[in-house]
């Protein structure tokens, strides 16, 4: 599924489905499900999911062989937004670069433990994630994988790419 998507102060976030392709169960369960999670988490009633001290507790956990900084975050409040796992930083700037963990509260009945991994790179002085990965644990249905990544237009109005729809196979 490829979607354009817009995101501002002002409007929120909005999506537009380009094209489609696959089983529309899990289109409309998994890939709308995921974009309306991204538009709830634009809403300024929301308590949010920033990685600061009102949501999470951190930890320092010393720096990787990639040379990146460690921090385990455990979630302050049960929330599906929110992730227990570690975010990765780079030392010189402290720039979110990584985040591994599992859902703090997974999303429904059926869904026993979601993984994810997301990862952040700046576009026009802004940190935007690129990819969103997650291994679900489904009752009955088993082990399900799903995997997102972003292709930038513009960020703030300035030129970052140009992204184009893909056929459906692949």
């Amino acid at each position: 599924m490829d979607v354009w998507t817009e995101a501002d102060e002002a409007g929120g976030f909005r999506y537009e489905i380009v094209s489609v392709g696959g089983s529309d169960y899990i289109r409309k369960r998994v890939f709308i499900g995921a974009l309306d999670a991204e538009k709830s988490m634009w809403r300024p009633s929301s308590d949010g999911s920033s990685f600061n001290a009102a949501n999470y507790a951190f930890e320092d956990r010393g720096t990787q062989a990639d040379g990146l900084s460690l921090i385990a975050v455990k979630p302050r409040r049960r929330d599906v937004t929110l992730v227990e796992g570690s975010i990765f930083l780079r030392p010189e700037d402290g720039e979110l670069v990584r985040v591994e963990g599992r859902l703090a509260k997974t999303p429904s009945f059926w869904t026993r433990r979601v993984d994810i991994v997301q990862r952040f790179q700046r576009f026009g002085g802004i940190r935007m994630p690129v990819a969103v990965e997650s291994v679900a644990s489904i009752l009955i249905a088993g082990r399900s994988t799903f995997r997102m990544t972003y292709e930038y237009e513009s960020v703030n109005g300035q030129p970052v790419g140009s992204p184009r729809p893909r056929p459906a196979d692949q």
